[in-house]
């Protein structure tokens, strides 16, 4: 099994999972454009996501010898460690229902403040989930009391920052923590100033309502239980048994966001939501208009969320979330082939320039927080 063990490779697989986890987006985002039915386009993607995880399992999960210790992927299927399978099963679960909502705001926000958004609020969870961390996570050998008693409202990052054993820089960490929590408040501003410019070029048009898709409301929220699920650090294995590896945890993740994206895209063919237009399962398999292009969504987004982990594995979830940084990727993206913002005001070009330079330093920050797992 092949195990990236340097920080250079690490920061490498997130970079590279920073360029695909901020293209796959535009690729859906050119469907929408293009009328195609979200249903249809979410099924088509989910299909070769998972194909993604597999195909990952298959090879990286694969090279090399068998160790008691780490075993390769096919050798973990048949192993006792069904409490870190749900664990990675979970965060596939709450990935599948962002992304889901994530697409049909694209229709009302635009790739790039939907983007930047989501991925900002995937950093801040708050402060209950600090607390819980707090009280629920159990000493770790070697580590001390796992305690993150910090007097501001957290992220996922915080629980990664703890289930990965603290081999982050915290006062660093933390910073840019905070400005995420910038980045949420200005990409409000960004949306509100470029909905008031809109309504100024375009007259009476309602931007709240677009191809008949309403979409009020609709946000992302994207955190996953995937550190869990290959550290271990609740105990909830029996002894002998050797952890989740990253291979494993991932195709068990992506499984279970398969079934429930299945669930609930043919689910929403029949009763679709957001006043989105009714189809059926035989409309969606005639449907080949754009399906190359879900496909390919689908790949880029697995490929890039297992670079992801392959990454966190080496150097920690917490410093691998930056590759939240893909809403840079997106807006270049909307900007250069969607045209967002264009005409707009200067105080809409300001807002947007100072979200996207304090989503900049955030992402820094984040990096250079970064420890090496041992």
């Amino acid at each position: 099994m092949y195990m990236v063990e340097s920080k250079g490779g690490a920061i490498a697989c997130m970079l590279f999972s920073l360029l695909l986890l901020g293209t796959w987006p535009a690729l859906l985002t050119l469907l929408e454009r293009r009328g195609r039915f979200p249903q249809h386009t979410y099924l088509d993607y989910t299909i070769t996501n998972l194909l993604a995880a597999v195909i990952i399992a298959l090879t990286f999960g694969q090279f090399g010898p068998s160790t008691p210790e780490m075993p390769n992927f096919l050798t973990q299927l048949s192993q006792d460690n069904w409490p870190s399978v749900l664990f990675a099963m979970a965060g596939g679960m709450v990935l599948s229902l962002g992304n889901l909502s994530t697409q049909y705001a694209f229709a009302f926000l635009g790739l790039s403040v939907t983007e930047v958004v989501s991925a900002s609020i995937t950093g801040v969870i708050g402060i209950i989930l600090t607390s819980a961390t707090s009280i629920f996570l159990k000493p770790v050998q070697g580590v001390g009391k796992m305690t993150c008693a910090i007097p501001f409202v957290m992220t996922g990052t915080t629980l990664n920052y703890c289930l990965d054993g603290k081999i982050y820089k915290a006062e660093i960490m933390f910073s840019g923590v905070a400005c995420f929590l910038v980045v949420v408040s200005l990409g409000s501003a960004v949306h509100s100033f470029n909905n008031a410019d809109n309504k100024t070029k375009l007259g009476n048009y309602s931007n709240d309502c677009r191809d008949g898709v309403r979409t009020n409301g609709v946000t992302s929220f994207r955190p996953t239980n995937f550190n869990q699920a290959t550290n271990d650090q609740w105990h909830t294995l029996k002894d002998g048994v050797p952890h989740l590896t990253v291979y494993t945890a991932f195709f068990y993740f992506s499984s279970f966001c398969f079934v429930i994206a299945m669930v609930l895209n043919l689910t929403f063919l029949y009763y679709p939501v957001l006043n989105a237009p009714k189809s059926s399962f035989k409309a969606y398999l005639n449907d080949w208009n754009g399906r190359g292009w879900a496909l390919l969504a689908g790949l880029v987004c697995g490929f890039g969320n297992g670079l992801q982990f392959m990454g966190g594995q080496a150097a920690g979830y917490a410093a691998a979330d930056a590759v939240q940084a893909l809403p840079l990727v997106s807006t270049f993206w909307g900007v250069i082939l969607f045209g967002e913002y264009r005409r707009s005001s200067r105080m809409t070009y300001a807002l947007l320039a100072g979200m996207l330079l304090m989503f900049t330093a955030a992402v820094a920050i984040l990096m250079a927080s970064s420890g090496h797992r041992k």
